[in-house]
């Protein structure tokens, strides 16, 4: 199979989707590795490195989509590149297709064949593809949130851990998976007060059992929610549904109630934001005020540390690009059910039902595609 990798092009994003050691495993294996020049440079790979791993260097992104069966990326398809894919071509990325009805209609009229990062499964049922960018994630919000909290970034001017006489800044974090576990230990690590809010009692409790003096932890209700929030320095935006829209946990309204200049991390910006007054924004161009309360909804945090995220995902896809190379995408999903839960799309049909129910679009099983 001929894999292609083209050069991101979502603004600020220095991510790539094939790292050389993917390419060399991926060369051993047969296959064909065709990189776009300078794909690999936002995260310190140079065209040297991928042409002495085995694979070819592409000079445009064109020839890469012409050329090559399956593409690997590490964001979503921009509408140029969508234009670019074919009926039959294997797109193997981060999708997050529930708030984004343009790509989902342009995927599903080129006929390919796509496969979300997002909601691929493991047995335990984590989702083993978005988990190390979660971990990146939720140890960036933290640090981000921490800069705009600077007066000078509109922020209430407090500091995180504060100083002897003066106490530290109070971090509330909605969320305890992934994400909010990582946010609420660095905020911890930095001196913060912190609180995580979760729905499953089982978690809170893995939670208390493991950082148990390290942060608090409280069951996740609208009660507790607006008894906290007008504490807050931070609130960081961690919940997520796979493969659906986030859930709107602060309204604007509830905005009055938290401290001028308070801070809002919305993690979830990528299914759509968990507040509801997240609109996302770019590294360029990070953070916006509304009604007095400082908002950071970068879509791709994870791109800032591009050579730590490169090689955590790289860790993480290489094994189900492999299997989708040497077996194809309908023998792979066979015989893995689990990377079956990660088509979203194929030739025309949508194939995970909270995708169709965010957008009102009908969607088939895949389990029917995999079998005819």
């Amino acid at each position: 199979m001929k894999i292609g990798c083209p050069k991101e092009i979502k603004p600020q994003e220095f991510r790539v989707g094939v790292t050389p050691n993917a390419a060399m495993e991926a060369v051993a294996h047969g296959h064909e590795v065709l990189i776009e020049t300078g794909a690999g440079v936002g995260a310190g790979f140079t065209d040297e490195d991928y042409i002495a791993a085995g694979a070819e260097i592409i000079a445009t992104a064109a020839e890469v989509f012409a050329k090559a069966d399956m593409i690997v990326k590490v964001k979503e398809p921009q509408a140029g590149e969508r234009k670019m894919l074919r009926e039959g071509q294997l797109l193997f990325t981060y999708l997050h297709l529930a708030p984004d009805p343009d790509q989902t209609h342009d995927l599903l009229a080129s006929g390919c064949t796509a496969i979300a990062y997002e909601t691929v499964t493991d047995r335990s049922g984590g989702l083993p593809l978005l988990a190390p960018m979660s971990e990146v994630a939720g140890r960036l919000a933290p640090q981000v949130g921490a800069w705009t909290l600077q007066k000078a970034n509109g922020g209430r001017g407090v500091l995180m851990g504060g100083v002897p006489g003066v106490g530290p800044a109070r971090v509330l974090v909605i969320g305890g998976g992934v994400v909010g576990t990582h946010a609420a230990k660095i905020a911890a690590g930095m001196g913060a007060d912190v609180t995580v809010l979760d729905r499953s009692l089982p978690r809170l409790r893995y939670l208390d059992d493991v950082f148990g003096g390290q942060f608090k932890t409280g069951y996740s209700s609208a009660g507790l929610l607006a008894e906290l929030l007008p504490q807050a320095d931070m609130v960081v935006g961690a919940v997520l549904i796979p493969g659906a829209a986030a859930p709107k946990l602060i309204t604007r309204a509830q905005l009055s109630d938290m401290k001028p200049g308070a801070v809002l991390v919305d993690v979830a910006i990528d299914q759509g934001g968990c507040f509801e007054t997240s609109k996302a924004t770019t590294h360029q161009d990070p953070i916006y005020e509304v009604d007095g309360i400082m908002h950071y909804c970068v879509a791709n945090m994870p791109g800032a540390v591009a050579r730590t995220s490169t090689l955590a995902l790289g860790n993480a896809t290489m094994p189900f690009m492999l299997a989708l190379a040497n077996k194809g995408w309908k023998r792979a999903c066979a015989d893995d059910p689990h990377l079956l839960a990660g088509l979203n799309i194929h030739a025309g049909q949508l194939t995970y039902a909270a995708v169709g129910a965010a957008l009102g679009i009908p969607s088939v099983d895949p389990q029917t595609l995999v079998k005819a």
